[in-house]
């Protein structure tokens, strides 16, 4: 299902707009750093989903730009059907800032979905969005236009959170292989959560509106199927979505944020991180979490977010910088939760002849460091074993270590942009990767020592609970 969230710069402490949430895939995550790449005339790139997805369809190929940009990702290995590695959200060099997240259809279109669909995936425009767009805007466009072009490959109904330093904007895709989708602005007064992605009522009756975007047969589609009368409003959650409009805890969340907007200090980083964190909407189906200040540095570089290899409860958020030459091997792909490595032997010499795949796609020398996925998970369920005891604990730490990081980030920023502004950019990036590789361990130590420190005490004090379903804290969805 996954989960954004978008606060506009007026309601922050800095006055900078933040773009932040999770993924909620199960599989394996790893933290990606794509460089900015040239690619020859007529290359193309493959997408949509095979016949084994929930609604089935075929692979094609449409065209690839000239050139990608570079940006920031966390992909995984497995979602139903849908060829790996898959992509929902990130950061590109431009300041476009991503979030995929799952928007019911109404059944009747899932039912209307072509059994030969082809087009874009959602993971596919998660992707290409981070690799093309200049501005949010520019996103809903380029959305657009490859559904027109190429069709859309539907799960039963997705959305997408696009933001920059100035504006956001909801996207929704409806099931049904008829083009469909909406789009709704959101401005610097906007508070919005996403879980699922929705857009209530759009002003179809004033087509002057800017802060509204669909293609031309959005409404009478609606008419022809006898969704719509053509009077009144028009609310494409109830026309096109699941009709239940904005679920609780989007509603409990926004809400929450709304409040601490209106404290005199206004809403912080530290009040960011909280809301992806906070367990009434964080536990085990989170595979990571993702905060991205919507900032406008000098260089590009310098553009950053904040990242955790699994849900935030179990990790802290550590800055992770444009500029790095690549990511630590303990938060690359590893075999822990990637689909299919069970039945895979790393060493080749091993693997079926005439079977490739009996080979793990993931090197001896990644798999043979420590996996920051395996090393949060089990803390994760170490701490929600006995969370009531534990929960306050390992929060309690990491928000010590945000804290720091916090101020140290910005004097690290401060001394690349010196080093950038005088032509030393080998150096600039020299100590943005050192940096952030150094924190990024630096975690994965906490990670470890807290975890020791827990099965200690769970052995001794509480003992390790058996039950088939793992307790965890209480959630409101």
């Amino acid at each position: 299902m996954s989960y954004g969230l978008y606060i506009g710069r007026n309601h922050t402490a800095d006055g900078i707009a933040y773009l932040a949430g999770y993924g909620d895939e199960p599989s394996s995550h790893w933290l990606e750093i794509v460089s900015r790449r040239h690619h020859e005339p007529g290359a193309v790139i493959s997408v949509g989903v095979t016949q084994q997805a929930d609604l089935p369809g075929r692979m094609s190929e449409i065209p690839q730009v000239v050139e990608t940009a570079r940006h920031i990702r966390v992909s995984y290995s497995h979602y139903r059907g849908v060829p790996a590695p898959l992509t929902n959200g990130g950061l590109n060099e431009h300041g476009v800032a991503v979030r995929d997240i799952w928007s019911p259809s109404r059944p009747e279109l899932v039912a209307m979905t072509p059994v030969d669909q082809s087009g874009p995936n959602y993971s596919d425009l998660a992707r290409i969005l981070l690799e093309r767009a200049r501005t949010a805007r520019d996103g809903v466009k380029i959305i657009a236009d490859l559904i027109a072009r190429h069709g859309y490959a539907d799960y039963g109904g997705n959305s997408h959170l696009i933001a920059d330093a100035e504006e956001a904007w909801v996207v929704i895709q409806f099931s049904g292989g008829k083009g469909l989708w909406v789009a709704e602005r959101l401005g610097p007064d906007a508070i919005r959560a996403s879980r699922p992605g929705y857009i209530g009522v759009v002003p179809v009756h004033d087509t002057g509106r800017a802060d509204f975007l669909y293609p031309a047969h959005f409404v009478s589609f609606a008419r022809g199927q006898g969704w719509y009368d053509g009077e009144g409003p028009f609310d494409a959650n109830a026309v096109y979505g699941d009709g239940r409009g904005r679920w609780a805890g989007v509603a409990w969340i926004e809400a929450e944020m709304a409040g601490r907007a209106r404290r005199p200090d206004k809403i912080g980083l530290a009040d960011v991180i909280w809301a992806v964190r906070t367990s009434r909407l964080t536990g085990d189906t989170a595979g990571y979490g993702q905060v991205v200040p919507l900032a406008t540095p000098a260089h590009a570089e310098l553009r950053m977010l904040w990242h955790t290899q699994v849900g935030a409860v179990a990790a802290p958020f550590v800055p992770v910088f444009m500029g790095v030459a690549g990511v630590p091997e303990e938060y690359r792909a590893h075999r822990h939760l990637s689909a299919g490595e069970a039945a895979r032997f790393l060493d080749a010499r091993h693997a079926d002849k005439g079977r490739p795949d009996t080979v793990s796609l993931i090197p001896q020398g990644i798999e043979s460091t420590r996996s920051a996925s395996a090393a949060g998970k089990r803390l994760l369920n170490l701490i929600f074993q006995h969370h009531e005891a534990f929960l306050p604990e390992a929060t309690a730490l990491w928000e010590a270590i945000e804290a720091e990081l916090s101020r140290s980030q910005a004097g690290i920023a401060r001394s690349a942009a010196i080093l950038l502004d005088a032509g030393e950019g080998e150096l600039a990036t020299e100590l943005l990767t050192y940096y952030s590789h150094a924190e990024l361990r630096r975690a994965l130590d906490s990670v470890e020592q807290l975890a020791q420190s827990l099965e200690l005490r769970t052995r001794y004090r509480h003992g390790f609970r058996t039950d088939p379903v793992p307790l965890s804290p209480p959630q409101i969805w």
